[in-house]
């Protein structure tokens, strides 16, 4: 095996490496982007294109689910090339121009073909950017690297519904449709600068394996496979963030209003995940994934019984916090298992795992809704994440 990129010594900042420090910067552009349109979403869906509830729990949750359909496929990619900085830039393009054309949707049809379009762009990207996180990070340390990923992704999330917010309150004069029509076109614009960053400052990591690879799979381990199998089941209590927002709604609170809990949510969820990622890699990453369960249980529980103000919150805030956990490090628990020659493709059939049972989730969850109530959507997430609680319970360190 020769050196390569890996092996030089590299710059760091805040004591990670100043390629994860310029990911996480893109990742706050791109999710500011995508944050902006986020919570304004449900509403488009229901007031403006007339979609039902089941319609609209399903086209959620699909959009939710489809990305994931393609990160394992360009996690094996990338492995097989070594580079993944291309497709970093192609997904995070990809992902830009759908969102910018969300502004000339007049369909629920059109509408999801191009949510598909910025969800491709998340599949292409996804595996590749996180393998190059954990090429760019010292042993031991992925919990870290990851926590601040995510947290400037986050941190993005909670500039982007303040930032549509202020575009609301300045076109307040206009038609609601109008407006959401002038914040998906404004969406565009951090979306090109994250991809200024990747092109002029992002650096492949990968290492040039000259060697032939030889040897078994870490997907063929039984303790990978039980533990995607686990993640499996707590997707189907993964609702769609739509479901939440409509929750605030239905308590009788505006869609600005129900936007500001949103950005709560989004705050906790930034500030949980860089500590609760350092902190995992001593206290242990099963362990902290088992307790990301937990907290999902109670806080679909505190969603379904929400009656009022403080119960709503402490739902929002449970639920940023469990988000965190969940979002930040079963990648890292992945990138720890896989073999250095196939990252791009373990993290990415994580993802892929998750992705697939997402959709039923929010299929189920707005079906339950339509029938009965948002409460039973509630309750059923709550079960399966209680389910993979105890199911953890089998997967060895």
């Amino acid at each position: 095996m020769e050196i390569g990129e890996k092996d030089k010594p590299e710059r760091k900042i805040l004591g990670i490496s100043w390629n994860v420090f310029l990911l996480g910067i893109v990742s706050f552009l791109n999710d500011m982007s995508s944050e902006m349109i986020a919570p304004i979403m449900p509403s488009y869906l229901i007031e403006v294109l007339d979609a039902g509830k089941l319609l609209s729990g399903s086209v959620m949750g699909a959009i939710e689910s489809m990305s994931s359909l393609f990160k394992v496929a360009f996690g094996y990619v990338s492995d097989r090339f070594r580079k993944r900085k291309a497709f970093v830039f192609a997904g995070y393009a990809l992902s830009t121009l759908a969102k910018g054309a969300l502004a000339f949707t007049r369909y629920w049809w059109d509408f999801l073909s191009l949510r598909a379009l910025d969800r491709i762009g998340k599949g292409i990207r996804t595996a590749p950017r996180d393998a190059l996180i954990a090429e760019s990070t010292e042993k031991g340390k992925t919990g870290k690297s990851f926590g601040f990923h995510r947290m400037m992704d986050t941190l993005g999330a909670v500039a982007g519904p303040l930032v549509a917010i202020a575009i609301i309150e300045l076109l307040r004069g206009l038609p609601k449709e109008t407006m959401y029509r002038y914040v998906f076109l404004l969406s565009a614009i951090p979306g090109l600068l994250s991809l200024f960053v990747i092109i002029l400052f992002v650096k492949d990591r990968g290492s040039e394996v000259k060697k032939k690879i030889k040897g078994i799979s870490t997907l063929r381990s039984r303790n990978l496979q039980l533990f995607l199998a686990v993640v499996a089941v707590g997707a189907l209590g993964r609702y769609s963030y739509a479901f939440t927002m409509w929750k605030a709604q239905e308590l009788g609170y505006t869609v600005v209003q129900s936007i500001a809990f949103y950005a709560l949510f989004n705050l906790i969820y930034a500030l949980s995940a860089y500590p609760i990622g350092t902190y995992s890699d001593s206290f242990g990453k099963k362990r902290i994934i088992a307790i990301g369960f937990g907290v999902a249980a109670l806080a679909s529980l505190a969603f379904a019984y929400a009656r009022n103000l403080p119960t709503l919150i402490g739902a929002f805030v449970l639920y940023g916090i469990y988000i965190a956990i969940e979002d930040t490090i079963p990648r890292a628990y992945m990138a720890d298992l896989a073999r250095e020659y196939e990252k791009g493709t373990i993290i990415g059939a994580y993802h892929t795992v998750f992705g697939v049972f997402v959709f039923p989730a929010s299929v189920i969850a707005g079906w339950l809704w339509q029938s009965y109530s948002l409460t039973h959507a509630f309750l059923f997430a709550s079960l399966m994440n209680f389910v993979a609680l105890g199911l953890m319970a089998l997967v060895r360190e």
